[in-house]
């Protein structure tokens, strides 16, 4: 009986360093604490969050009723134009984007100035992507997710092309979608924003699903790189579970498994994984 655990499983560089911007500052300052959405894709970090008094922005309108205090930009980022409004609306902001999402937002203004027009690759729906969206000056954008969306893009007018990635977008996918791209003929110019832990995290999956009689993804159902990463395991191996906590796994379905893999998203707190490789292995 074998178990293996990814190596690159839990917070990335950019997802631990937001958690601990809000963790710094609790209990060091008087002022009301509040993040911009959830400061990450992770419920059991928002609800630990919340216990220490921290509370949840959905709505930037928001802010106009609330004590004013700190507001923390979750670790996806925003647009221009609502970095703008905390800032009117007189809030203390502290910036918890991941570093390699700011680096897209420089480049898609930077190009999009330039007169080119910009595809985000990435799910239109993810804040990330909304935040990129929003640092695109007037040249246009598009967000291309699908083999379809890349074969039904368009333009009207002869004008350069620049392409980025969501960070936590598939690799292989997204090189997909730029080959059906590129044979359109454009003047296009491909930038790869897929952050290195995201290629390593789904690499390393892929090869351990390969492996597996059965294998456990862990990581908030909203969150995308892990929905990826279900997507690649269950690819190689039809046996994969998507768990959010210990709680959501029944082991006893493991108990005839010879090999059984684990890996878990970006935003999933060592204590999960562990509780989780802890009983796969006492059932084991």
């Amino acid at each position: 009986m074998n178990v293996k655990l990814a190596k690159s499983a839990g917070f990335c560089f950019g997802v631990k360093r937001a958690v601990n911007m809000v963790y710094d500052r609790i209990g060091q300052t008087d002022m009301p604490i509040y993040t911009y959405g959830p400061i990450i894709h992770n419920e059991e970090v928002v609800k630990d969050m919340e216990s220490k008094g921290v509370h949840v922005v959905e709505d930037l309108s928001d802010l106009a009723t609330l004590p004013k205090g700190i507001i923390i930009i979750r670790s996806h980022g925003i647009s221009k134009s609502e970095y703008d409004q905390m800032q009117e609306a007189g809030f203390e902001i502290v910036d918890a984007t991941c570093p390699f999402v700011l680096k897209i937002h420089r480049l898609v203004r930077e190009y999009s100035m330039k007169g080119h027009y910009i595809i985000i690759v990435g799910n239109e729906n993810h804040p990330e992507v909304q935040g990129i969206r929003g640092w695109v000056e007037e040249s246009g954008v598009s967000i291309i997710a699908t083999k379809e969306d890349a074969d039904n893009f368009a333009l009207p007018d002869a004008v350069p092309v620049t392409i980025v990635s969501q960070t936590t977008f598939n690799y292989n996918k997204f090189q997909e979608l730029v080959e059906i791209i590129t044979k359109k003929g454009y003047d296009i110019n491909v930038l790869n924003t897929i952050c290195n832990a995201t290629e390593e995290r789904q690499t390393e999956a892929r090869s351990i699903a390969k492996e597996s009689d059965a294998m456990i993804v862990i990581g908030g159902k909203s969150s995308s790189n892990t929905q990826k990463l279900f997507e690649i395991c269950k690819n190689e191996c039809a046996n994969t579970y998507y768990i959010q906590t210990s709680s959501d796994m029944d082991y006893t379905k493991l108990r005839s498994i010879n090999n059984v893999g684990i890996t878990a998203g970006a935003s999933t707190p060592n204590n999960i994984i562990e509780e989780v490789s802890k009983n796969v292995r006492n059932e084991l």
